[in-house]
């Protein structure tokens, strides 16, 4: 026997909340859901059943780096679409740079503090 768990939330430190609110928000097209006052700045959006929580971080607290190149291979989250060309067309209008496994559905993107973002088409 052991436990079962459900994801509840992803949590990206941020240095500045208004950017990467631009990036969730009109890249990812996320909706701001509800947050309490947590003492340190932050937004909060629904994401399905998961939630994805952004924590501003003043510089002088070292978090360590994101990875320095946009790699699939490295740590990310994934987040599911329906369109494939769609999406792509999105986010090249948004200037960013993008890895592609087409035959798979998936595509990558960095966020504007460098966490690497995969987009994917889950029903095929």
């Amino acid at each position: 026997m052991g436990i079962t768990a459900t994801a509840h939330h992803m949590s990206f430190p941020v240095r500045d909340l208004e950017r990467s609110r631009r990036f969730y928000e009109d890249v990812l097209g996320l909706a701001r859901i509800e947050r309490p006052d947590l003492g340190v700045a932050g937004s909060w959006y629904g994401a399905g059943p998961c939630e994805v929580h952004l924590i501003e971080v003043p510089e002088a607290i070292e978090i360590g780096a994101p990875p320095p190149r946009l790699l699939p291979l490295d740590r990310h989250a994934a987040f599911a679409v329906t369109d494939y060309a769609e999406t792509r067309e999105h986010l090249l209008r948004h200037g960013l740079e993008i890895v592609e496994n087409p035959g798979a559905g998936q595509m990558w993107v960095r966020d504007p503090d460098g966490h690497i973002i995969e987009v994917i088409v889950a029903e095929r």
